[in-house]
C-alpha cells in the first residue's frame, strides 16, 4: 500500500511517499503555498499522481501530550483533504520531527539556505518512516 505523508505547516507542506511495499518513505516535494485551496490542490494532485491509498498528517503534539491550536488546523486540514481525495487518513504525533529533519540536513553538510529548502520534506520522511516502522515492522 502505497501512503503518502505530509509535514503540514502553514506556509509550506512536506511530502514524501511510501515504496508500494509500506517499508521505506521517501522525499517528494515541498509545497511553498500559503493559500489553503492551492495548498489543497496541490496535494491532492500529489496523492493522485503517487497513487496514494491513504495519508499519514503529522500532528503537532506539545512536548506534554497536549493538543494545541497547530493542531486543531492539521485536523481540519486533514479531515478536508481525506474528503477530497476519498483517501483515510492517521495522524502521527510529530513532535520533534523538524529538529531531526535539521539535524540531519546539518549533519549532511547541506548549508542553511538549501537546508530551509528540504527540512519539510525531510520532516515528512520521518514522520512517515516512524509510522510505517510501527505498522510493518
Amino acid at each position: 500500500m502505497r501512503i503518502l505523508g505530509l509535514d503540514y505547516g502553514e506556509a509550506r507542506i512536506g511530502l514524501a511517499v511510501s515504496d508500494a511495499l509500506g517499508i521505506v518513505a521517501t522525499p517528494l516535494e515541498t509545497v511553498s503555498e500559503k493559500d489553503r485551496e492551492k495548498q489543497l490542490s496541490a496535494v491532492v494532485g500529489v496523492a493522485r499522481d503517487t497513487g496514494a491509498e491513504k495519508l499519514v498528517v503529522g500532528y503537532p503534539r506539545r512536548m506534554d501530550g497536549t493538543a494545541g491550536h497547530r493542531a486543531e488546523y492539521t485536523e481540519a486540514f486533514a479531515k478536508e483533504l481525506s474528503e477530497l481525495t476519498g483517501l483515510p487518513y492517521e495522524l502521527w504525533d510529530e513532535r520533534l520531527s523538524s529538529t531531526e529533519a535539521h539535524r540531519i540536513l546539518e549533519e549532511g553538510g547541506v548549508s542553511g539556505k538549501k537546508r530551509k529548502t528540504k527540512v519539510d520534506k525531510i520532516a515528512a520522511v520521518i514522520i512517515l518512516q516512524g509510522y510505517l516502522d510501527l505498522h510493518t515492522g
